[in-house]
């Protein structure tokens, strides 16, 4: 499937910069808010036009009178709303993936250097023993 261990590390990273605050709103908008897009808003607002009836019978009055009547849908509206309400907060995420790339690059660079001095070390050691003087 994928990393989960790459998802816990990222969380540990943002929870270790957040405050209580923060932490209960990351739960309020990513829980809280998208259960309720997801399940009752559907239900609340499925279908709004289906009960909407034009006065004139001209084909694609329905729309047109609907369109002016409500310009944005309620559920368009809560999407919109949650995108708006969550980018700062998925650039803050994508900034900590970011930061936690870089650090494993460095990892992976001190932990090969630390293996080069170690070979190193020892041939260089090796090579003193076989001088001459």
């Amino acid at each position: 499937m994928g990393d989960w261990s790459a998802l816990g590390r990222l969380l540990d990273k943002v929870q270790a910069y957040s405050t209580a605050g923060g932490k209960v709103w990351l739960s309020v908008l990513f829980i809280f808010r998208i259960l309720v897009l997801g399940t009752a808003v559907e239900s609340a607002w499925g279908d709004e036009q289906s009960a909407f009836k034009c006065n004139t019978q001209q084909p694609g009055c329905e729309n047109v009178c609907y369109d002016k009547s409500f310009p944005i849908s309620h559920v368009r509206f809560w999407v919109l709303q949650i995108i708006f309400v969550s980018t700062p907060t998925l650039l803050y995420l994508a900034h900590v993936f970011y930061l936690l790339r870089i650090e494993q690059k460095i990892n992976r660079k001190e932990e090969g250097l630390k293996t080069i001095q170690n070979d190193g070390g020892d041939s260089l050691i090796s090579l003193q023993k076989n001088m001459p003087w």
